[in-house]
């Protein structure tokens, strides 16, 4: 299923069903009294966290929603049947904002969590409600409330404990694609990731990470460059940034690249600046022993937390993903 972290629909609750205007009409009692139920009242348009889910593309095709309208009431004071609700599956993560204010109405979060979008209209009185000792034969019934409608905007931030980023072609791809299920496109030019990627990561004793990809960074991205206001939001819920650097670079190329990015997560949103990073040095593989090392040095010179990993061969990986886990757990 393709990703698509935006849409816009429009949902509308169902009307409530109109009162009933009856009387008794029974052998032997000629002038029987309103006996008139009340309508049911209005289906309503519920959201539902589904967790199989992980994108908005469902909403591509379909972008409305009605739910049912209650039914009449009926003679002998019988209510009439409620409208049924219809529930819509969104992701978890699914962010909900009303077009028309701009205000955020809604952060599903949890597994199951349920929001209701567009409340059903309350069902008619009948006329039995209206009988009184000087009318007792009302001829009036409610008609039912309109169910509220609106048009709402989903955006989707993905939930993950890590978040993987970095500048283009550092590897993040190759990584995710060795410690876990996804299968990313993988090659060795920039931009190949242009969506992010969810991976599970299992590690021993039935735990588990779930990691995301977020495509490369670029400078100016928190204004939009790389499409990076698309990007950057996806790395908002998680509890650690792992921050992949391509060692090939050089100390100080890899040092000003990392800056870069850190000065982008704290221009697009302060609290990303001050996330629990975790940086990775890749591509260790084609660097000698005394290169690898100055690197490194060169990063913990900044007081970083610094692991050396080829996301290729897989050295170092395992260690990696087991203080990842460490620090997810202690959130």
């Amino acid at each position: 299923m393709n990703f698509i972290d935006q849409a816009e629909i429009h949902v509308r609750a169902g009307d409530g069903g109109p009162g009933c205007i009856s009387f008794r009409r029974e052998k032997y009692v000629p002038k029987g009294g309103p006996d008139g139920g009340d309508g049911g009242p209005g289906g309503n348009v519920i959201f539902q966290v589904d967790t199989g889910l992980n994108t908005l593309y469902p909403f591509r095709y379909k972008r409305r929603f009605q739910a049912e309208s209650g039914r009449p009431g009926k003679n002998k004071k019988q209510h009439g049947r409620a409208g049924r609700d219809i529930v819509v599956s969104v992701p978890q993560g699914t962010v909900v904002k009303d077009l028309q204010t701009g205000l955020t109405v809604a952060d599903l979060t949890k597994p199951g969590q349920t929001w209701i979008a567009a409340k059903g209209g309350k069902g008619g009185k009948g006329n039995a409600r209206f009988a009184t000792s000087t009318n007792q034969a009302p001829h009036y019934a409610q008609p039912g409330l309109p169910g509220q409608e609106r048009n709402l905007f989903l955006e989707l931030k993905l939930f993950a404990d890590v978040g993987l980023i970095g500048a283009p072609n550092a590897g993040k791809s190759t990584l995710l694609s060795s410690i876990s299920g996804a299968r990313p496109k993988i090659a060795d030019y920039p931009f190949t990731t242009i969506v992010p990627q969810l991976g599970v990561v299992e590690l021993s004793d039935e735990r588990s990470l779930v990691v995301a990809d977020i495509p490369g960074l670029i400078e100016g991205a928190h204004q939009g460059a790389g499409m990076g206001l698309e990007f950057l939001r996806h790395v908002e819920r998680t509890s650690v940034l792992l921050h992949l650097i391509d060692a090939t670079l050089g100390p100080e190329d890899a040092i000003s690249v990392y800056r870069v990015i850190c000065n982008e997560l704290g221009s697009f949103d302060p609290g990303l600046g001050s996330k629990r990073q975790i940086v990775a040095l890749n591509k260790i593989d084609m660097l000698e022993r005394e290169e690898i090392d100055r690197i490194r040095n060169s990063f913990s010179a900044e007081g970083l937390d610094v692991f050396t990993i080829s996301a290729y061969t897989g050295a170092g990986v395992s260690e990696l993903i087991e203080r990842l886990y460490q620090e997810c757990s202690a959130k």
